[in-house]
């Protein structure tokens, strides 16, 4: 396989498994704005406990989402008493006080950041991510998950019923931010280095996309999303120079064309996701649509009714 598509395929992986993270707390109806903060404790566990300490690879991943998920689980109980904007105000203060504190760590390589020795190849993250959505499909499908799309639907009502939405909330916050976290220790290792401005406030809010856009409402969204938008630049980056060449022609243009820069690239995915909030507001893949595909003739039958 080249080198571009062993790229892609690795991004993408390590994508999936970071949307899963944040999607497991959006089910439950708590917007997180700190998964890059998430991320940035399970990258930097995952270097220097590779090379500092000389653990192993499969240690390292193991422990970048052990000390996420420890991390999140505490930071959940407070911060889940917070409600709306103030509650993705907070989530996004915790990963600006994770980066402010390892860009003043020299034990953590400061702004210069740390590099990882043990590296590996696209197939792991690849493994990794399949593993991690067959896990959010196998705990969505659970009784637990059943509390979890009540809870989102409507927590008042749950509580009334005898479902203990504080301990499901904090339970599906923590675990997500293990799996931000063991996205975070691959990273690490398929890159080989790791630096805090990686992780930074741009990044929380594209994979908040990649789950609200790809659609929260079932486990197929984080997917979805986390390809759409993770393939789309990618496809942009051919489609732009070819778009401008056939515009050039078409108006009768000559002369040495310049295709269109980097940028322009966001620009397009910025006019898609503003489009995909107008008309599609409930994401790519809703619950309506995943039962009229595995119940087709049920879905008639309701209907017709």
């Amino acid at each position: 396989m080249s080198g571009y598509w062993s790229g892609i395929i690795t991004l993408l992986s390590i994508n999936v498994v970071f949307a899963y993270g944040i999607y497991l707390a959006v089910a439950t109806g708590q917007l997180n704005l700190g998964g890059a903060g998430f991320q940035a404790l399970g990258a930097y566990a995952a270097a220097w406990l590779c090379a500092e300490q000389g653990w192993p690879i499969w240690a390292t991943l193991g422990a970048s989402a052990v000390v996420a998920g420890g991390i999140g689980f505490a930071f959940a109980f407070p911060i889940l008493r917070l409600k709306g904007v103030y509650l993705v105000l907070g989530t996004f203060a915790f990963a600006e006080v994770v980066a402010g504190v390892i860009i003043n760590s020299d034990a953590l390589g400061g702004a210069m950041g740390l590099p990882v020795p043990e590296y590996i190849d696209w197939h792991v993250p690849a493994i990794a991510a399949v593993g991690v959505a067959l896990f959010c499909f196998y705990l969505m499908s659970t009784r637990l998950g059943l509390a979890v799309r009540a809870v989102h639907d409507d927590d008042v009502v749950c509580d009334l019923l005898g479902v203990d939405v504080r301990l499901v909330r904090v339970a599906l916050f923590a675990l997500g931010a293990a799996l931000a976290g063991f996205a975070g220790g691959l990273y690490a290792h398929a890159y080989t280095y790791v630096e805090v401005q990686t992780f930074n406030a741009s990044l929380s809010i594209y994979v908040l996309l990649y789950v609200l856009l790809g659609g929260a409402q079932t486990a197929w969204g984080p997917l979805a999303g986390a390809a759409f938008f993770t393939l789309l630049p990618e496809l942009l980056r051919n489609t732009l120079p070819a778009l401008k060449s056939s515009l050039y022609g078409l108006f009768g243009a000559d002369g040495s064309m310049s295709p269109p820069d980097e940028s322009w690239r966001f620009v397009a995915l910025g006019v898609v996701t503003v489009l995909m909030m107008v008309f599609r507001s409930e994401g790519l893949i809703t619950r309506t649509m995943v039962e009229r595909i595995s119940h087709p003739f049920r879905s008639t039958k309701s209907e017709a009714l």
